[in-house]
Formats: structure tokens, C-alpha cells, sequence
């Protein structure tokens, strides 16, 4: 069987860390992440610089890659300006995201979850129109830093009224690394109910990302976030550390007997790579440990 892994280091990896890449190493990046063999890779944020110094000049980024055919980059939009500035830059797929709690909005978005979600339908149509990839990631599936537990229900209400659409995947978030596997279970379950294809992206905060990474496979997701390194984190989550790591992902992927189409060895040396240009070691496990090859079954 087949996950697609998508690989968002360029753009969540990077947006909480204190030291600042500029565009042309950033466009680097996607580059080896593509050579490793990623096929689909979230390069830049189109949000707001002076909220989110890390992610200024996605513009920059954009036009620095040495695209890799066979490979997509992503860009990440919060808004409807967003939006319009990924087509600009010429990304092959939109990757819109909104929370489904209010005060996470407010922070993050400057909106309401529901006002979010109808925002959702509305670039879906527009990406059918304009010929472009999109999909839809509802933050904060978990639980909230601000509002707490997270009903499974409103998660997939705010699922069913995106499906109305419906974008190309639908991938569910836990910000802040609060998920266990039974509630990712129910969740994928209710998204692959409605017909869609369903995506995970989970924060290692609790230590219990690739158990949910795993859950959500069982239970039918097809396509997993990570981040080269195990960098990441939200600007506005408290305490949101960073992504699984998407070598350790891959690693564990590769030993139950999925496919990935990434070259392990190639990957881990992204993520040493990464390390040197952060100057200083990045949380992943695999990358340190180097490549075993473990029984599947």
C-alpha cells in the first residue's frame, strides 16, 4: 500500500524557529527534499510577514526552486489574499487551512471557525476554476491551547460542510500534540465516511505522533505530514513543538511494509543538512541513529 507523504519543513519546520533562513536556502531545502524523493512538499507560507518573519518572501522561494518534475509545492494560505498570491507565485497546490474552534481563529486568522469554514468552500471553488490542487486542513482537530477538548462532532461537522465542496483531501491537525490513537481512529473514520480522502498532520508534543500516525493509517488516511528533522511549531499555540519527523515517519512506514517512493538514507542526510543550517541538533531520532532495516510483517 501506498501513504503519500507530504513534507511541510520548508513552511511549518521553519515558522516558529528563532533563527531566520532566507528564501534562496529555504528553496534549497524543498530542493534536496525532492531529490530524497518527496513528491510532495509544503514550500512556503503566503501569510502575513510581520506576524511570521520566518516566512517572508514566499514569493522568493517560489521563484528560487529548481522544480523536480514528478514534484508538487505547496503553498500554505489563511485567507483569500493568500490565495491569490499562490497562484501569482505559481504553486501547484493551495493548502488552506483553518481552526475549527473560534479563539484559535481570532489568533491565528482574524475570523471565526465558521466564517473559516464557509471561507473553505468558497477557494475550492475558485481552485476548480483556476485549474489548481487544493486541500483543506481543519487545525486544531485535537484539542485547542485556548478552548481545550475538541468534540469529535464538531471536527466532523466542520468535515461534512467542507465535503460539500469538495476539496481534493481533507487532512485533520492536532496543533498542538494533544491526539491519541483512538480519537484518530474515529476521526479518519468520519472523514472516509463522507467520501473523502483523508490526511493527517500531527505534532510529537506529547510524544505520541507516530502512534497516531499509525492509527490513522489503519484507519484509512493515505496521505501524512512530517517535517525533515522533527522541526515545528505554531507562532500562536503555546507550547507547540514540533512535527514528527518525517525520517522517523518514513522509517516506520517502510518497516510495516508501506510505500513511500523516499530514499531513507537520502532523507536523513536533508535532515543533517538542516541541522548545520539551524546550528543545532533537530528533535528526529532517525537521522542520529542512522538507517536499520527492520522486519516487516
Amino acid at each position: 500500500m501506498q501513504i503519500e507523504v507530504v513534507d511541510v519543513g520548508p513552511r511549518d519546520g521553519l515558522q516558529n524557529e528563532e533563527k531566520i533562513l532566507p528564501p534562496a536556502v529555504r528553496a534549497e531545502l524543498c530542493d534536496r527534499l525532492a531529490g530524497a524523493g518527496l513528491k510532495r512538499v509544503e514550500a512556503a507560507s503566503f501569510v502575513n510577514p510581520r506576524l511570521v518573519p520566518q516566512m517572508a518572501g514566499a514569493e522568493e522561494v517560489m521563484a528560487a526552486l529548481h522544480r523536480r518534475p514528478g514534484t508538487a509545492y505547496a503553498g500554505l494560505v489563511l485567507n483569500e489574499k493568500g490565495y491569490e498570491r499562490t497562484l501569482a507565485a505559481g504553486v501547484d497546490e493551495v493548502r488552506y487551512a483553518f481552526p475549527v474552534t473560534d479563539s484559535f481563529a481570532r489568533r491565528n486568522q482574524n475570523t471565526t471557525a465558521a466564517e473559516a469554514a464557509r471561507l473553505a468552500v468558497r477557494l475550492v471553488e475558485r481552485a476548480r476554476m483556476d485549474g489548481v490542487r487544493i486541500s483543506v486542513t481543519l487545525s486544531v482537530a485535537f484539542g485547542c491551547p485556548f478552548e481545550g477538548r475538541v468534540e469529535p462532532e464538531t471536527v466532523l461537522g466542520f468535515s461534512r460542510q467542507v465535503a460539500e465542496a469538495p476539496p481534493d483531501e481533507l487532512v485533520l491537525a492536532d496543533t498542538i500534540g494533544v491526539g491519541v490513537p483512538s480519537q484518530v481512529g474515529e476521526l479518519v473514520s468520519g472523514v472516509r465516511e463522507l467520501g473523502m480522502t483523508a490526511g493527517c498532520h500531527f505534532h510529537n508534543t506529547r510524544n505520541t505522533g507516530l502512534a497516531n500516525a499509525v492509527a490513522a493509517v489503519e484507519a484509512g488516511a493515505t496521505v501524512l505530514d512530517a517535517s525533515v528533522g522533527g522541526t515545528g511549531g505554531c507562532p500562536f499555540a503555546p507550547r507547540a513543538t514540533g512535527n514528527i519527523a518525517t525520517e522517523d515517519l518514513v522509517y516506520l512506514l517502510h518497516g510495516m511494509g508501506y510505500e513511500t517512493g523516499i530514499d531513507l538514507g537520502a532523507l536523513i542526510e536533508v535532515a543533517r543538512w538542516l541541522s548545520e543550517q539551524l546550528g543545532k541538533e533537530l528533535p528526529g531520532q532517525v537521522y542520529r541513529a542512522g538507517v536499520f532495516e527492520p522486519v516487516a510483517g
